[in-house]
């Protein structure tokens, strides 16, 4: 942290979870606000591509020790939590994050001045049956248990410029061309600006608010999920759907459980059945708690989006979210055919070079290692931590293919099958999905 001297005359935050949708809005929020602000999170790339301008704590807040947080807490006068996961998968563990980080601060700070800000979710509860609820809850529970000073924030749907999770599914939703889904229809749900929530963080943090205070924050106005994303289709400039055909409940139990598994190999999908089940219940909060407590009111959702007018950025992204998946799943099959097709068909694949004088050995070696990598690569882009690597893997070995067939085989380039031919627009999607791949 750093220790300027001019730096140490503002009130200090530090910031959990500070280069997420949430997080990074808080962080900026305060930084406007007069003070000094730290951010704590895992990933250094992203904390220096998200706020480059702030120190940071590149730190596991749910493997921290007691100790690991006290020696980062000289001078500090607010803590705002905002780190937090959907479920449990290959990157992220439920009770880690929003029980165990939390208990393990209350225990660091227990004996100090410092505010603790709890950025939780309306519908949080210890006793909820879905886990995503009950840990936020229990870790709600141990902070209103605990001697520390605090406000706990619950919002609904956060809608902000930047997309994330389940408001980027939304947008991919609103973007669907000519033929709309109406997925969850008439489920009801609120929504709260990400400029209102940040505001009510800087509010809590400047002692303006009663402390010790539990509140939902939200606006008032009650929606079904298909006028949301219909609101969301004009925001965005695109013309009504032509056709709207619902979307039967297995299919979206089915994408649901795909992208759970998916959600072990590192992807977080906004379509794991945590989101599903969240917005099949509904969004529901009490709006006059936060006023109650000192809070300003929430906006609309119709003032939120008017105060950031959708560009053409916004519409790459809707279309491209969807995409995504359909890249990767497509180069990994591209390439896992391509290995297993040589690797059962090498005496084929190698009676073609066989034919051009290659030397049964060379032949045997090309053959065989090839597709080997090529399993290798379809196998790897499917791990979200290997998935650019993996595309940069494809795009040198394809260039390796074109410049080695080229001196053993050059009369494939004019094959009218185009083998060679038909690896230059393979080479372009695993660019395009490499380029897609961050998700911060």
């Amino acid at each position: 942290m750093s220790h300027d001297p001019q730096a140490k005359k503002r009130p200090r935050a530090l910031v959990l979870g500070g280069y997420g949708l949430i997080g990074s809005a808080c962080l900026r929020a305060l930084q406007d606000a007069g003070f000094h602000v730290t951010g704590v999170g895992r990933d250094p790339v992203a904390a220096a591509r998200i706020a480059p301008d702030a120190d940071w704590i590149i730190r596991d807040i749910g493997k921290a020790t007691v100790g690991d947080w006290t020696a980062n807490l000289e001078d500090v006068d607010v803590i705002v939590n905002a780190s937090g996961a959907l479920q449990d998968g290959a990157r992220d563990s439920l009770k880690a994050i929003h029980e165990d980080a939390i208990t393990t601060l209350i225990a660091a700070i227990s004996e100090m001045p410092i505010h603790f800000i709890q950025i939780s979710a309306a519908g949080a509860d210890a006793g909820a049956s879905q886990p995503f609820f009950a840990t936020k809850g229990r870790g709600d529970a141990a902070l209103m248990t605990s001697p520390v000073p605090y406000t706990i924030l619950r919002p609904t749907l956060v809608m902000g410029r930047t997309a994330y999770g389940g408001t980027a599914m939304l947008r991919a939703a609103a973007a669907t061309p000519l033929i709309g889904f109406s997925v969850l229809g008439d489920t009801r749900i609120m929504t709260v600006a990400l400029s209102d929530l940040t505001h009510a963080v800087v509010q809590a943090a400047k002692g303006e608010t009663t402390p010790r205070t539990c509140a939902d924050l939200t606006a008032p106005q009650v929606m079904t999920f298909t006028e949301v994303t219909q609101k969301m289709r004009r925001w965005l400039g695109f013309a009504p759907w032509r056709v709207t055909l619902p979307l039967p409940a297995i299919v979206m139990r089915l994408i649901g459980k795909g992208a759970d598994t998916l959600g072990w190999l590192g992807w977080r999908s906004p379509l794991r059945s945590t989101t599903l089940d969240v917005l099949k219940n509904g969004l529901h909060a009490d709006p006059y708690q936060w006023e109650a407590a000192g809070g300003s009111s929430c906006k609309s959702l119709d003032a939120t989006l008017r105060e950031m007018p959708a560009g053409v950025q916004d519409r790459w992204f809707a279309r491209l979210f969807l995409a995504l998946p359909l890249a990767v799943g497509t180069l990994s099959l591209f390439w896992l055919l391509s290995g297993l097709i040589g690797l059962f068909q090498a005496d084929k694949a190698m009676a073609v070079l066989l034919e051009r004088g290659i030397s049964a050995s060379i032949a045997a070696l090309s053959v065989y290692v090839g597709a080997i990598l090529d399993t290798a690569l379809g196998i790897a882009v499917l791990y979200r931590r290997h998935a650019r690597k993996a595309c940069m893997g494809m795009i040198g070995l394809s260039l390796a293919y074109l410049v080695g067939g080229t001196l053993m085989t050059p009369d494939l380039w004019a094959d009218p099958l185009g083998p060679f031919v038909k690896v230059l627009p393979a080479m372009v999607l695993a660019a395009i999905t490499a380029a897609l791949l961050d998700d911060r």
